[in-house]
């Protein structure tokens, strides 16, 4: 399956290489994970992450972008040919990239970005899971101090007396 990158990072083609670093900053933080706690945004944020490693590589992206026009090319003869014969293909479920190396260095990406998702993932859940024990450490603490308070009260008014 072939992935637009310039639409999962909502950018044009000739995009500087600022403006992907920032597409990608602001894609990330609209589908981190804090952001969409409701939402399992796993496979987006591979995505994101997926078309920043080839978008920001120069060479990487230099051969993307032969074979993204062959895409679109690709695109725009299957529409034509819908529209003669009514019937519709999903064009990106059958366009095979036909650069060995960026096939190989797209599914490298593929690779790192899950890793990538997986380890953000889990450090998610251990800062969930830091964050319960230190509630739970301070409600004890809290517990306690209050506690050693009304014991110091009750000794003072018991000498009092």
């Amino acid at each position: 399956m072939f992935k637009d990158y310039y639409q999962i990072l909502d950018i044009p083609q000739n995009s500087s290489q600022r403006e992907i670093k920032i597409a990608f900053k602001k894609q990330a933080i609209l589908w981190h994970p804090d952001k969409n706690p409701e939402i399992d945004t796993t496979e987006q944020m591979q995505n994101i992450n997926e078309a920043f490693l080839i978008l920001k590589d120069i060479d990487a992206r230099e051969r993307y972008d032969i074979e993204y026009s062959l895409y679109i090319s690709s695109i725009n003869n299957q529409e034509k040919n819908e529209h003669f014969t009514h019937k519709k293909n999903n064009s990106s479920e059958e366009y095979v990239v036909n650069d060995d190396i960026l096939n190989n260095w797209m599914n490298n990406a593929k690779k790192q970005s899950v890793d990538l998702a997986k380890q953000t993932i889990e450090d998610f859940k251990k800062i969930a899971k830091d964050g319960v024990n230190g509630a739970k450490k301070g409600i004890i603490n809290q517990i306690i101090g209050t506690i050693l308070f009304f014991i110091i009260i009750s000794l003072i008014r018991a000498c009092k007396n």
